[in-house]
């Protein structure tokens, strides 16, 4: 499946929220950058899907996937 950049990006920005938010106690305003990076991630992944006529479902565990196991880059 073709996962455009643009989701892999929106889902690393999600998991970056993510991990910030849980280093610090609970407070909503730790949280809401992560809730919008989040949103974000899903309105992209629901507007492909549709545009390329693939499971969405699919298409967001292939994002996932993706990030989860991403090369390490060269550096």
């Amino acid at each position: 499946m073709d996962i455009p950049e643009e989701l892999i990006l929106l889902e690393r920005d999600a998991d970056a929220e993510q991990r910030k938010a849980l280093a610090e106690p609970y407070t909503e305003e730790a949280w809401a950058p992560w809730r919008e990076a989040a949103a974000a991630f899903q309105a992209a992944v629901t507007a492909h899907a549709e545009a390329a006529g693939v499971s969405r479902y699919e298409l967001e565990m292939a994002v996932k996937q993706a990030v989860l196991h991403a090369e390490p880059e060269d550096g």
